[in-house]
């Protein structure tokens, strides 16, 4: 069973709910479509109580609103893959001509267009899974309830399935909810994780968090054997950095700057807030000095960056010396800089 669980998704997040076996997480996520009828509490959808609308609304939601994907794939072995994932579509009364050519869209998707006439039998494990997949998204449900999906897959084949999901999930925007007894595939997946023990939620938080921020010893045991690097990202530790405006700052006044700051290193940004170029102290001195002090002649253009949603473990290639690397946002503006101590620091600290 379960008890005081309370938690809240967002619209288009995609939410693991993980703990081991017998911890409540497969129990939780049937009652939130009623194949466990919870005893007492709510259930909303948007702002409809779903633990206590009649059994035939139930069934409404169940074909409109919420799909579930199940560990064992959960495909009909006498049906071609089309016929399984039209499977929905044939429930909902649309018709077969309707059907046929949404599944058919829904497989290219997810790569399998070319097997839609062969049975569930002639496709290995990963591919009978995408066509559980590709019949969840074919019904356009906004939620999808994900239990143990990938558990049953070989480690290689997990992986794939895990990157098209979150490959699908950037496509599509649905809303989420996962459930898994391996914390590397949460950490891998999760927006957000709820770790689960007895029945009970032990902690919520987004991946870093749980990292840096684990609630207790419990958590702190799951985390032993995962490796900070692959989780945190670099937008979590960027420090703010002192930058100069390209056709504004002037290389004296930068110098000044970067006394103060005792910084070696300066980016420059456009007017967009983008980084365009890094500049040294000396180079600047060097430039006042010989009355040539235009910034933007004088930095240096090919310089380290990546998005602030790459992990730590994706910059380690991209320093060299002592360069900096800038982090941007998804605008390609300037969020901060990291250099590489303050990242081996940081995963020092960690595994400390």
């Amino acid at each position: 069973g379960i008890a005081d669980v309370s938690f809240k998704i967002d619209r288009g997040e995609l939410f693991v709910v993980m703990g081991l076996s017998g911890s409540g997480k497969s129990t939780l996520v049937r009652c939130l479509n009623r194949l466990i009828n919870p005893t007492s509490g709510h259930v909303y959808i948007d702002d409809e109580d779903v633990a206590h609308v009649t059994e035939g609304r139930m069934r409404e939601i169940r074909r409109t609103k919420v799909a579930m994907v199940f560990q064992k794939f959960g495909l009909l072995p006498h049906k071609t893959v089309v016929e399984n994932v039209a499977y929905g579509l044939k429930i909902r009364g649309l018709s077969k001509t309707e059907r046929r050519k949404k599944a058919i869209a829904t497989l290219e998707v997810v790569g399998l267009k070319e097997w839609a006439n062969y049975l569930p039998s002639s496709l290995s494990g990963g591919m009978q899974q995408r066509v559980g997949l590709a019949r969840a998204l074919a019904t356009d449900a906004e939620i999808l309830l994900m239990d143990e999906a990938f558990s049953a897959l070989d480690p290689l084949i997990r992986r794939e399935m895990q990157d098209e999901l979150l490959r699908l999930q950037k496509e599509f925007h649905k809303t989420i909810l996962f459930i898994s007894h391996d914390i590397q595939e949460a950490l891998k997946l999760g927006d957000r994780v709820a770790v689960m023990k007895d029945g009970y939620i032990v902690q919520i938080g987004t991946p870093e968090e749980l990292i840096s921020k684990p609630a207790d010893d419990y958590i702190r045991d799951f985390l032993r054997d995962v490796n900070p690097a692959k989780v945190l990202k670099t937008g979590s530790i960027a420090r703010d950095s002192v930058y100069l405006i390209l056709g504004k700052d002037t290389a004296t006044g930068a110098i000044a700057s970067m006394s103060e700051q005792n910084l070696r290193q300066i980016y420059v940004l456009d007017r967009d807030g983008k980084p365009a170029g890094i500049v040294n102290r000396q180079t600047l001195a060097a430039a006042v000095e010989t009355g040539n002090p235009d910034i933007g002649e004088i930095m240096e253009t090919d310089f380290p960056k990546i998005p602030a949603s790459s992990t730590l473990e994706e910059i380690f290639h991209l320093y060299r010396e002592e360069m900096p690397v800038a982090v941007i946002n998804n605008e390609g503006k300037f969020k901060g800089a990291l250099s590489p101590g303050e990242v081996l620091s940081c995963i020092g600290k960690l595994n400390n």
